[in-house]
């Protein structure tokens, strides 16, 4: 094997072109005689017994060329990698250039690892956020739990806004029921804004009263509907009424562990505050990351944004498989292929590559490493995470990718702890 030449191209590709001589091809070829014979009928011979220059008489010279080329063409291409240095990512283009008895030239187009040139990464100014948490917040919080600790009882009276109504009731457009407007023993809690506008405020009857409401779908819903005047008749059947603690010490005594109120809304206040402080300051560090990205310049190979196409494609097929759809039935529900929501992940799969040849970069210009204190903290972390042995993560997870994270996350450190937090600008 020889290298004639290697070509780079743009977008980050090389052209290996490769040669075979004539003695190593010549192997390759009685090798795929080899290999071939028992599947070639050659009249007076048994299966496999006929001599290559007669089923060659036959065939052809050629008969055995592609199979050679098949069997040349792995080593002959990882060998040229290894003699030319090159890091390839993803898989080679092959074209066949010429083939015969002197030997077999082929052209291999690859992807290599990008050149990546680094801008500023230390010390880029990031908006912030200012965390607080307000009283509004506190009281939401309050009345969630009030919300959820209530209780229900049915009631005599006519029924209100905020109540939970029972109904029976159909949909007349010209006295004619009309598709999916019947319901029966539909629990309907008015004010809601579950049902179409202006329906919910006319349930004020009692149990057992029924009426016809008349209502006017909206322009923009669906096109048999939409605009139409429409009657509804209404059968009241029960009316619940939720009943809400009072928000007071003994209120705090039920739904928490303190003896008072001010030190339940104290706790909230806290609670809320610390989750406030680190949505801010993983919202500080991604922002931070995508600027040293930004910053950077790189010939991005497709190949490497397809690998993480590739990853996110699979992440999210599996989030689907735990709810119970499949990315087919998915793609279908949103109107789509799955063709077309592989193309809706492309900009986040380009932003994310680039993402990470910054961070590969900016470890090797920081002289990052994985510390072998480092790989076994690692390696134990996942183990609590996964609830299994240290030995049995070692054994699932491979060496370089644990390396590889623990890299990525030094070089996430010197980005973030040098980075400058600035006020958010105003709206306009």
């Amino acid at each position: 094997m020889s290298v004639k030449s290697c070509e780079n191209l743009e977008k980050s590709q090389v052209k290996l072109t490769i040669e075979v001589g004539a003695e190593e091809f010549e192997k390759a070829v009685n090798k795929a005689y080899l290999q071939m014979r028992g599947k070639m009928n050659v009249p007076g011979f048994r299966p496999g017994k006929a001599p290559r220059k007669i089923i060659e008489g036959m065939y052809g010279a050629e008969v055995f060329y592609e199979e050679a080329v098949n069997i040349v063409l792995p080593d002959a291409y990882e060998a040229a990698v290894q003699e030319q240095k090159l890091e390839v990512v993803g898989y080679p283009q092959v074209e066949l250039e010429s083939c015969g008895k002197d030997g077999v030239v082929f052209q291999c187009t690859v992807a290599v690892y990008p050149e990546v040139t680094l801008g500023q990464y230390k010390g880029l100014e990031v908006e912030k956020e200012e965390v607080n948490v307000t009283d509004e917040q506190v009281q939401a919080e309050l009345d969630r739990m009030a919300q959820n600790v209530a209780s229900t009882e049915t009631v005599e009276r006519p029924a209100k806004m905020g109540d939970t109504a029972n109904i029976d009731f159909e949909g007349f457009d010209n006295g004619v029921p009309f598709e999916g407007g019947k319901g029966d023993n539909f629990d309907l809690k008015l004010g809601s804004g579950q049902f179409v506008p202006g329906f919910e405020e006319q349930i004020v009857m009692s149990a057992g009263e029924e009426k016809d409401i008349d209502i006017t779908f909206p322009e923009d819903y669906h096109k048999e509907l939409a605009g139409k005047a429409v009657v509804f008749h209404v059968k009241l059947n029960k009316v619940t009424e939720t009943i809400v603690p009072e928000q007071d010490d003994e209120f705090a005594k039920d739904v928490s562990e303190f003896d008072t109120l001010d030190e339940l809304k104290a706790d909230i206040r806290a609670k809320a505050l610390e989750n406030a402080k680190k949505q801010a300051d993983s919202a500080f560090e991604q922002a931070a990351v995508d600027k040293a990205a930004e910053n950077t310049t790189v010939d991005m190979p497709k190949a490497l944004v397809e690998n993480e196409l590739d990853i996110q494609m699979e992440r999210f097929g599996y989030q689907l498989q735990m709810s119970g759809y499949s990315m087919e039935q998915y793609a279908k529900m949103m109107g789509g292929d799955v063709s077309t929501m592989r193309n809706a992940f492309r900009p986040a799969a380009e932003k994310q590559a680039k993402i990470s040849v910054t961070l590969e970069k900016i470890a090797e210009v920081e002289g990052i490493t994985a510390s072998d204190e480092d790989i076994e903290a690692e390696f134990k972390s996942l183990a609590e995470q996964y609830e299994l042995e240290v030995d049995k993560v070692k054994e699932m997870v491979p060496m370089d990718e644990l390396t590889g994270s623990i890299k990525t996350r030094k070089a996430i450190k010197v980005i973030v702890d040098s980075a400058v937090p600035v006020a958010p600008k105003a709206e306009e």
